[in-house]
């Protein structure tokens, strides 16, 4: 029987949800997903949610902390008004073929499905996103949308797109949850959860994938500066077209990042493509050549040099210590 009502519709019955947790998925983006849900029922002093654990198996799914979730396995699936699908890391050997054919199976029964992390991923590896508009962890989003040229990759830190949702990680998951608490259960009862996390919401219209905490998003020439840094990593601009492009001149620009953010300009975005060199080469196979090129490096060796005075080791030497993704 295929479900016709979406979750994020009015509708004061009872959300019957089943969550799929992956191995190794973060704690926090867990929480974000179970805990306003458990807030709601809380707070509306009856069950507006009820919830189901599922794996990958029969096999129990440990969370990055070490707590372990135990569930049903994910094939023994019957039916939900919606199945919430929390991963993080270790995807490339998590996604299986009996995996992603039990997603398929779910939404071709007309279950929504809202992905979580790094959950859009299996979606995408199962090609149900295709077509769809979604969005992921933003230090994945240039990776994700050249693995996956058919879904349309949007910087926003959740998605709504048909039966498809999918969010950025743990404080997006928390928006889309105040989301579907808002537009299901009303304006007046996601406040008072999003009171009790003492959580701001971010307004649909400033959504933002970006690394930079909030405060500083709300200078809207700081915000700039860094947004067109991050979505430059691998072809970094000059530092002059930066502040015109902000309509800042290059010493108010300085002057700007040494107050908040405590380093110039030009430190600080070498920094981003230093940052975003390392998680390449924790969460990725991708050779040093290719990294250093995806960084903004035109050769190996001034990677290198960046890499170790930043970080005081070597990509390789770092990777021996690290599982990647």
């Amino acid at each position: 029987m295929k479900i016709e009502k979406m979750p994020f519709l009015p509708d004061r019955r009872t959300l019957d949800t089943a969550i799929l947790v992956l191995d190794e998925c973060n704690t926090l983006s867990f929480a974000a997903a179970v805990d306003p849900m458990r807030a709601a029922n809380r707070r509306a002093g009856k069950s507006l949610f009820k919830w189901d654990f599922f794996t990958p198996t029969d096999q129990p799914s440990n969370l990055t902390s070490g707590l372990t979730v135990t569930g049903q396995s994910i094939s023994r699936f019957t039916r939900a008004d919606i199945l919430l699908i929390v991963a993080g890391f270790r995807l490339e050997e998590q996604a299986t073929p009996q995996l992603l054919a039990s997603l398929r199976r779910i939404a071709a029964q007309g279950t929504p499905i809202a992905a979580i992390d790094g959950g859009p991923w299996l979606l995408a590896r199962a090609g149900l996103l295709d077509n769809h508009h979604a969005t992921t962890h933003w230090e994945d989003l240039e990776e994700f949308a050249t693995r996956f040229p058919n879904i349309d990759v949007r910087r926003d830190r959740f998605c709504l797109s048909g039966r498809f949702a999918t969010s950025g990680g743990a404080a997006p998951c928390i928006d889309m949850m105040l989301h579907l608490l808002n537009d299901r259960f009303g304006p007046e009862l996601a406040r008072r959860v999003g009171s009790a996390f003492l959580y701001d919401p971010v307004p649909a219209h400033q959504q933002s994938t970006s690394s930079a905490p909030r405060p500083l998003r709300r200078n809207p020439h700081i915000a700039r500066a860094l947004d067109l840094m991050e979505s430059t990593l691998d072809d970094p601009i000059p530092l002059p077209e930066i502040a015109a492009k902000t309509g800042l001149s290059i010493r108010t620009l300085e002057t700007r990042f040494r107050t908040q953010l405590g380093q110039s300009p030009k430190a600080h975005y070498l920094s981003l493509r230093l940052s975003e060199a390392h998680r390449l080469a924790t969460d990725t196979s991708l050779p040093v050549r290719d990294i250093a090129l995806a960084t903004g490096f035109n050769s190996p060796s001034s990677f290198a040099r960046a890499f170790r005075a930043a970080y005081g080791t070597s990509t390789r030497a770092l990777r021996q210590k690290v599982s990647p993704r």
